[in-house]
């Protein structure tokens, strides 16, 4: 995973402009947006694939994902190989290691407790995250609101849960938090998405012998190649591709509490594809969750004038 010095190497990153070559639209949403937008395709992209895991099974469906959005980044980027240090391929490799992870333990989640409950306690890394890299003691505030936020969603406890799912959750959760770390990383070392392209390439293959394994010929079924195309542009290609992006102009303690907002639209895309209606104390908790990330995004908007100033 990571260490507080690794997290809090990311979380100094200062914000910069987009990329050279970056889509201008994109960048034009701003960094939050741009957290926002790959949190809404990520989310219905998973909504899609538990509909999707009755064809392929979960690490089918995590094979075609990963191997769909490599070829679809290594085409789109076309990354160069040559001239990167052995730090630059290290990085890419754990991000590799660290997707491929997270894929697989949260879709094993998935195929075993409903989505709300899964990215409730998934987000719980990143929210780790955001309070061993933080500096400043009222990002712990914003954090512990989004907590609160994140278990009230989950319905004030987890004991009715399968627990094999809800360990595989916390795994997922885990691999989130060393995620965002090495996306940063990743984005700071090689230009536009290139490092991205190669690090799914990593997880692509590292991943495919076990989705061949579970799924066998039902990975090459024309519909569920479709569906599982579908996946992989709404659940890894749009929101990495964004994240990245979002992460070369925010901290990663501030990235890590906006990441609260995803049970919140787990919720949402849940109701409205898999029919999972929402309680008033799921409504409050969203409330709480999204009140914190305001408050982060307006804490580092803040420090960001006052570094100025200075």
């Amino acid at each position: 995973m990571t260490t507080p010095d690794t997290a809090t190497t990311a979380a100094v990153a200062s914000p910069t402009a987009a990329p050279p070559g970056a889509p201008r639209r994109l960048g034009s949403l701003g960094p939050v947006g741009l957290v926002f937008a790959g949190g809404v395709s990520v989310q219905f992209g998973g909504a899609l694939a538990v509909m999707l895991m009755p064809r392929a099974g979960a690490l089918g469906v995590v094979a075609l994902r990963l191997a769909v959005a490599a070829v679809v980044l290594l085409l789109v980027c076309r990354p160069r190989l040559r001239g990167h240090s052995r730090t630059d391929w290290g990085t890419v490799v754990v991000f590799g290691l660290t997707m491929a992870g997270m894929n697989g333990l949260f879709y094993q989640a998935v195929d075993r407790i409903p989505l709300g409950p899964a990215v409730t306690l998934e987000v719980l890394g990143p929210l780790a995250l955001s309070v061993v890299a933080s500096r400043r003691a009222v990002n712990l505030v914003w954090a512990g609101l989004a907590l609160a936020g994140v278990f009230l969603l989950g319905g004030g406890g987890f004991g009715d849960l399968d627990p094999v799912g809800a360990a595989f959750a916390l795994g997922a959760g885990a691999m989130w938090a060393a995620y965002i770390v090495f996306s940063a990383r990743t984005g700071r070392r090689f230009p536009q998405a290139d490092g991205l392209a190669l690090a799914m390439a990593v997880g692509a293959v590292l991943f495919l012998p076990l989705g061949i394994a579970e799924a066998g010929g039902k990975l090459l079924d024309p519909v569920t190649v479709g569906l599982g195309a579908a996946v992989a542009v709404l659940s890894s290609v749009l929101p990495y591709t964004l994240e990245l992006l979002a992460l070369r102009r925010l901290p990663a303690s501030t990235f890590a509490v906006l990441m609260s907002l995803e049970p919140a639209i787990a919720a949402t895309a849940g109701f409205l594809l898999l029919d999972q209606a929402l309680a008033p104390t799921q409504a409050l908790a969203i409330a709480l969750v999204i009140a914190a990330s305001m408050g982060a995004v307006r804490t580092q908007v803040s420090r960001g004038k006052q570094t100025v100033l200075e």
